[in-house]
């Protein structure tokens, strides 16, 4: 599902709870549908950066464009080199050095389990879900508030129990501004993350993601998705 049939499900939610005529029902799906159209036509390439204590750990590229079914199809960019293996600590052989090393690389590998799931964390949220959106709407967890030209909207229990998406929508520009998730990975108050979404702005107008931001404190990991390099689908 991409960002725009979400911004779609998200304009409906506003005029809903704006009680918005027939006539301006009709200016926002028409723009949303053109900003879609427009993005469907461009390639880009995605840079995922996943940092532990600040220091990073693992970037990958990919090269990303609509496929004939409308979802975003993502073919790798090489590859990043494996990390260079280290020694192992002494122990000569012994049955207490490899005892000890043995605990060091089960810590690591749950490590890098966790920083997976912080990373899928990221696509669980963005794109936003339109299902998901209507189905807050419908158990009255979506609630809106108008700021000058933006229309806030604040959703709870998006994905898990007791999270908050909170998100911007600009009612002249009939795009997304704004795009906030406060949730966790396993247990709430203990692995909280925080996620952050800025959006870009082609030359002809088309919005898209152009970062993405998951800071996992607890744990001091933070993802980083960044889109950059749009050019027109063939050129």
């Amino acid at each position: 599902m991409t960002m725009n049939a979400a911004v779609a499900v998200v304009g409906a939610a506003i005029l809903l709870a704006q009680a918005d005529t027939a006539q301006n029902s009709a200016a926002v799906k028409e723009s949303l549908a053109q900003n879609q159209a427009r993005l469907r036509t461009y390639t880009w390439v995605e840079t995922t950066q996943v940092s532990l204590k600040g220091e990073v750990k693992k970037q990958e590229q990919k090269q990303c464009f609509y496929g004939a079914d409308g979802k975003v199809q993502k073919t790798p960019i090489g590859a990043a080199p494996a990390a260079p293996a280290k020694p192992s600590a002494g122990g000569g052989g012994r049955r207490g050095g490899r005892v000890k090393e043995k605990v060091v690389e089960n810590k690591v590998d749950d490590m890098k389990d966790y920083m997976e799931r912080v990373v899928a964390l990221v696509h669980q949220y963005v794109p936003p879900d339109p299902q998901k959106i209507q189905d807050a709407q419908t158990a009255g967890n979506l609630s809106a508030q108008p700021a000058g030209a933006v229309m806030n909207l604040s959703i709870k229990n998006y994905l898990k129990p007791g999270d908050l998406v909170a998100i911007g929508f600009d009612t002249q520009a009939k795009q997304l501004s704004s795009y906030n998730v406060q949730s966790f990975v396993e247990k709430p108050k203990e692995d909280d993350v925080k996620l952050a979404v800025t959006f870009g702005r082609l030359e002809d107008g088309t919005s898209f993601p152009q970062q993405i931001v998951l800071d996992a404190t607890a744990k001091k990991i933070q993802v980083k998705v960044t889109n950059s390099g749009h050019k027109k689908a063939g050129s």
